[in-house]
């Protein structure tokens, strides 16, 4: 899921990487709206808030936006410099400190946070803390796939289902086609599995409250036990021919 890149990722480890960390960005997501009622995933609205503020004279609320986009991009900085310093002597481990990065971050929001007001600093901080954790999770998503998937957000998604539905009238190859729809299953698998991630986050946080991203934190380390998993299997494997053929 993780450790494939280049040439050697297929759909599949495509769609795997992209409906789980969806499906987490989903519950992040809800939570955010839930207990500061703001946005955590991505950073648009929160450009259009800084404009607004500023525009009001309220520069204390307009910084206070700008730094919700300086911690995504902070986020999304430490996950590809890690990986990359990770990957100079352990390419098969470049995600692993990204991923348990963003775990750390979220079960600490889930014990510490509550429910709170943006402008108060509880609020703050857990806005921050949580663009921080999303910009992790999409620099690294956005790496490994090259660009291929992204998790966070829907914007760029719907711009690109739409066009990939138009062409669909046009490309009339079959190898055309069939590159369409294995797009447009991708697309759509991500857009439903963050909506499953919003519905059920928000189900979640009625008895869980911010404890909900205990269940975002647990699917990131299911993926990274799984990916450990199929490594080993795969060592195991190649040391059995190995063996065999000698």
């Amino acid at each position: 899921m993780f450790r494939h890149q280049g040439k050697n990722r297929t759909f599949i480890h495509n769609l795997r990487l992209a409906t789980l960390l969806s499906f987490v960005a989903g519950i992040v997501n809800v939570t955010g709206v839930l207990s500061i009622k703001t946005l955590t995933t991505n950073v648009t609205g929160h450009f259009a808030y800084f404009a607004e503020e500023v525009m009001k004279h309220h520069y204390s609320a307009a910084i206070t936006f700008f730094i919700f986009t300086i911690f995504f991009l902070i986020g999304s900085f430490v996950s590809n410099f890690l990986a990359e310093l990770i990957s100079k002597k352990h390419p098969n481990l470049s995600h692993v400190i990204p991923i348990t990065l963003e775990i750390i971050v979220l079960i600490g929001v889930g014990i510490f946070g509550g429910q709170s007001e943006l402008s108060s600093f509880e609020g703050k901080w857990i806005a921050f803390s949580l663009l921080f954790a999303m910009g992790i999770q999409n620099s690294l998503v956005t790496k490994i796939s090259q660009s291929t998937v992204r998790t966070t957000h829907l914007t760029g998604l719907f711009t690109d289902l739409g066009i990939e539905l138009s062409q669909l009238f046009f490309y009339k190859k079959p190898e055309e086609t069939k590159k369409l729809k294995i797009s447009i299953y991708l697309r759509l698998s991500i857009i439903i599995f963050f909506f499953l991630g919003c519905f059920s986050g928000g189900f979640m946080y009625i008895f869980l409250e911010m404890k909900t991203l205990f269940v975002s934190a647990f699917f990131l380390l299911v993926a990274l036990l799984y990916d450990y998993i199929r490594l080993q299997f795969h060592v195991i494997k190649r040391k059995t021919f190995h063996h065999k053929t000698n």
